[in-house]
């Protein structure tokens, strides 16, 4: 763990230098605990699949502004977040947000369609993380993390624990994350 943690610190380090998307004087309200980041971080490229079983990593968003959710289906705090992560993706998704939900661990697809059969979410993806590759190369150790990664692909923002993203302040955020 901590060797794949000075691996993320190391890649990082080496991120583009070019000025991060600035969210500081977003942090109010219900963003007060976002973690925002003086320069853009790098992210992993480290495979996780879908529903149907095909690969994918966060190179496949670049170009996108995306909200990346580490999740679980036990996880009581995850399930509350999970509709309105659902409706920021159909608000915003027009606007080019791509919202992935990354359910992290042992996940088994049926239980991970069904409960976003009964919590009625039809607009995020059923991403998967099975062997939390890439939940451990980005230092998630608990749950939720949501993590804003700017379109060039590159962490600026965190948030560790249950988000409200129907709230006023974290729409302003992810107004300011698709405007980019």
């Amino acid at each position: 763990m901590l060797r794949l943690l000075a691996l993320y610190t190391a890649l990082s380090l080496g991120a583009n230098p070019a000025a991060a998307l600035d969210l500081s004087a977003l942090k109010t309200g219900e963003m007060k605990k976002m973690v925002v980041y003086d320069q853009p971080l790098a992210t992993p490229d480290l495979p996780f699949v879908d529903a149907e079983g095909g690969s994918h990593s966060l190179r496949d968003f670049r170009g996108q502004p995306v909200l990346l959710n580490f999740w679980a289906t036990w996880c009581a705090p995850c399930r509350a977040e999970m509709p309105a992560l659902d409706r920021a993706q159909a608000d915003l998704g027009s606007r080019g947000l791509k919202v992935l939900t990354l359910a992290t661990g042992r996940n088994p697809q049926a239980q991970i369609g069904r409960f976003f059969d009964q919590a009625g979410v039809v607009h995020l993806p059923r991403y998967q993380d099975e062997p939390r590759a890439l939940a451990r190369a980005m230092g998630v150790a608990g749950l939720p993390v949501s993590v804003l990664i700017d379109r060039e692909g590159h962490e600026v923002a965190r948030i560790i624990g249950e988000a409200d993203w129907d709230s006023a302040e974290a729409r302003a955020v992810l107004d300011a994350l698709t405007r980019e």
